[in-house]
């Protein structure tokens, strides 16, 4: 809004106007009338002063009675000649006959004897009325009274003749033109007068206006310090009151919004949901966030006016008026990309007033990747779960059929029936322990038993185990046996860690087992251990086959097997790496593998070390005491 305003467009120039036309007007009427009133008073006396004494009408009628025409004409020129009155500009006497007998104009005595051709003169002869007009004379521009009256016979009454009497009118409208004139003047003189007061007024009555407008417009920029002066307790003064009121009352109303908003922004922003909101045609107005993550846009302008069915790529699916109308407030919306995975739950409210007007919709989308993944996982689970169970027991059912149907009398068979039995029995049985050690992990009732450990010679320990192994298949004879060896390069320091040392062994088993499982004969497993900053790293490599590249991610889900046939017919559940992420997980440290198919696998565990130096006070006090 323009804060300048020229002049002619304030209101006190509008005041002082109207102030002025008004006086102009006034003036006007009262200068009309006074001149129409003067000219006719002025014209009045100039008639009056123009007229002829009675007497001289009686001289002339008496004239115009005489026979004797040529001594009567001398005689009215003598009358008209004694006619002092300088207003009169010629003076004709003519008889009942139309016939000029007279004039007092030298100029025209050659009139004298001739017809008159004037009409009021013969109208006055013929009615014995009087007969008065104004004239103007356009060959010298001069303006004349004509006033004719008849001559009677005092005798008989009856028309003898008429006086035509001509005046100029010059002095007359010269008089009033110069009072005219002054009075012009002196309305011009106060006009000005009264336009400037009028200005000054209007000056002093619209300056409080002038400081509520501008009041009005600092608050219209958002400037609640001034305050409009009150000068007097008359309309203007509350009315000054009422703005510096309004000026309170709205910055209260501003900052209570400003605060609201910036909750709600903070609401918003903060919300671990993304928040989209539209308008009633279905484009985006508001955009938090997290919905600007889920949707991997870096900014909010790249929404703002969108349709909300293409941001949320629906538009094949639905429309803006079925997500407004639609009874089914949310869906499941797929986002998934070849780079991301990306699951995202809709819950779609409409906005909507008191009088049932839908302004707008609100879209809340919660990110439920996570869970799709966890319900795919818990149902191939229980899949799992149940292939595996149904294999051996249905091995079982068939020998225990097979038993049932008389092979039980079969001395030779028998035995390897009982036997295979009991091999897919004791294979249930672990893995039932094993989905139960699982179980007890996510529901988080597992209870460590921690302790610091020497962790090369827990390790040494662990290994020590099956180069026993080793030596008893050697010692017995066995070459049916795989053979394999086992190196080791661990540092010459004594690492303490704290850890739960029957889970951790539980760990370092099944990476062995699962190494000299997938090992060639007489290959080589080799085992390292070493000390980083604040970790303690180990290492267990094999020469197997290796693990393709694309099961690397999957290699520690429950019951994941790279190669199916041959790990179920070696007996393996599946579950063992699972469980040794888990309890790695548990101790606060890290598992991973690292293969090339058709070279090896490498397994490692980083666990978390905090050097333990050996206090030599006590030491010190031990020698002293000895």
């Amino acid at each position: 809004m323009n804060s300048k305003l020229k002049f002619y467009q304030s209101i006190r120039f509008k005041i002082a106007l109207v102030f002025a036309l008004m006086l102009m007007l006034t003036l006007e009427c009262v200068g009309a009338a006074f001149v129409r009133q003067l000219e006719h008073q002025n014209l009045n006396t100039f008639k009056q002063s123009i007229e002829l004494p009675s007497y001289v009408d009686n001289s002339l009628s008496t004239q115009l009675t005489r026979s004797n025409t040529g001594k009567a004409n001398h005689q009215i020129r003598q009358i008209l000649s004694e006619v002092n009155n300088n207003n009169i500009s010629e003076i004709r006497v003519i008889d009942n006959k139309g016939t000029i007998r007279g004039t007092s104009n030298a100029n025209n005595r050659g009139t004298v004897g001739q017809k008159s051709t004037d009409q009021a003169v013969k109208a006055t002869l013929m009615n014995n009325r009087s007969h008065s007009e104004n004239i103007y004379d356009s060959a010298n521009h001069t303006r004349y009274y004509i006033n004719v009256v008849p001559l009677v016979d005092n005798s008989n009454n009856n028309v003898i003749g008429a006086v035509y009497l001509r005046a100029s009118l010059e002095t007359v409208y010269s008089n009033i033109n110069s009072i005219t004139l002054i009075y012009l003047s002196a309305a011009l003189i106060t006009i000005v007068i009264g336009l400037i007061l009028a200005i000054i007024i209007s000056q002093e009555i619209t300056r409080p206006i002038e400081e509520m407008r501008k009041q009005a417009l600092r608050i219209a920029r958002g400037d609640f310090s001034g305050q409009v002066r009150v000068l007097g307790n008359d309309e203007l003064g509350q009315l000054a009151g009422a703005v510096n009121n309004l000026s309170v009352r709205v910055e209260e109303a501003q900052e209570s919004t400003d605060s609201e908003r910036r909750r709600l922004d903070s609401v918003l922003s903060h919300m671990s949901d993304g928040v989209l909101a539209t308008d009633r045609r279905g484009n985006v107005t508001i955009v938090n966030n997290m919905t600007l993550q889920l949707l991997g846009v870096d900014h909010e302008d790249d929404l703002i006016g969108k349709s909300i069915i293409d941001v949320l790529n629906i538009r094949h699916d639905y429309t803006v008026r079925q997500l407004v109308n639609t009874e089914q407030r949310e869906m499941i919306i797929d986002m998934s990309n070849e780079g991301n995975n990306l699951i995202l739950k809709a819950y779609f409210s409409p906005i909507q007033r008191e009088s049932g007007f839908v302004s707008g919709l609100v879209c809340v989308l919660h990110d439920v990747t996570s869970q799709e993944k966890e319900e795919r996982e818990r149902k191939q689970f229980v899949s799992n779960v149940s292939h595996e169970l149904r294999t051996p027991l249905t091995s079982v059912h068939s020998y225990v059929e097979a038993l049932s149907d008389g092979a039980w009398k079969d001395k030779q068979v028998a035995p390897k029936f009982l036997k295979v039995i009991q091999g897919e029995t004791d294979r249930m049985i672990r893995m039932i322990n094993d989905l139960l050690s699982l179980s007890r992990m996510d529901a988080g009732t597992t209870k460590l038993n921690l302790e610091y450990v020497n962790i090369k010679e827990l390790l040494n320990y662990i290994l020590n185990r099956f180069d026993m192994i080793i030596k008893k298949e050697e010692d017995d004879g066995e070459t049916t046996k795989k053979k394999y060896t086992i190196e080791r390069h661990f540092t010459k320091k004594d690492l303490w860690v704290e850890i739960d040392t029957d889970k951790f062994t539980q760990v370092i088993d099944n990476i062995m087992n699962n190494a000299i499982k997938y090992s060639p004969d007489g290959g080589i497993i080799t085992v390292r251990l070493l000390e980083t900053h604040n970790h303690v790293i180990m290492s267990i490599a094999d020469q197997g086959l290796g693990i393709p590249r694309k099961d690397l991610g999957r290699i520690f889900d429950r019951f994941f097997r790279v190669d199916k046939a041959r790990s179920r017919k070696q007996g393996g559940t599946g579950l063992g790496l699972a469980i040794s992420k888990e309890v790695i997980n548990m101790l606060g440290g890290q598992i991973w593998v690292d293969s090339v198919e058709g070279h090896g696998s490498t397994f490692y565990i980083s666990l978390p070390y905090v050097p333990y130096e050996e206090e030599d006070d006590w030491d010190d006090d031990q020698e002293a005491k000895s």
